[in-house]
């Protein structure tokens, strides 16, 4: 009988909602008696779901290491492993450029400063065509963004030896 009543009985707890100190983040209690010496809000319609944040730890810059260079000069970990990576990553960028100013090349041709010849059906629906050379010029201008960044990428690396 008495695990009867409990089952039935529907236990909700009341959660208030307080102003943060300052303007910072609300405080949430469920002390009615705390709530109301803060003058704080009673929280209805709904479940209160309330995690509580880590303060993220403020890092400190490594001291400099004495005979280490300020800016622009070689890199501390320039060993031979990391002229191995380096040397990679050039020829990676350089391929990578190649390979973009060629299809910048394609593109260019076939888009004929603007006029493009008309394939197939473009004859007969000129949308088509429209279409077609709106979409070329955006992939030459894509291109060409890709190459800049290329060259921008391959000038921050360190001289080929």
């Amino acid at each position: 009988m008495l695990l009867a009543s409990a089952g039935s009985a529907v236990w909700a707890q009341q959660v208030y909602r307080c102003a943060g100190a300052a303007g910072g983040a609300p405080e949430y209690i469920n002390n009615a008696k705390d709530a109301q010496t803060r003058n704080c809000k009673l929280v209805s319609g709904g479940n209160v779901t309330v995690v509580q944040g880590t303060p993220i730890p403020k890092v400190q810059a490594a001291p400099a290491r004495a005979g280490a260079p300020a800016s622009g000069g070689a890199r501390p970990d320039s060993g031979p492993e990391q002229r191995a990576r380096d040397s990679d990553s050039r020829g990676i960028l350089e391929a990578e450029l190649k390979k973009s100013e060629t299809k910048l090349a394609e593109l260019q041709k076939e888009y004929n400063n603007g006029e493009p010849e008309k394939q197939g059906i473009e004859g007969r629906n000129y949308q088509r065509y429209l279409d077609r050379v709106a979409e070329l010029k955006d992939s030459i201008a894509r291109t060409q963004s890709d190459i800049s960044g290329l060259k921008r990428e391959i000038s921050r690396l360190p001289p080929a030896n």
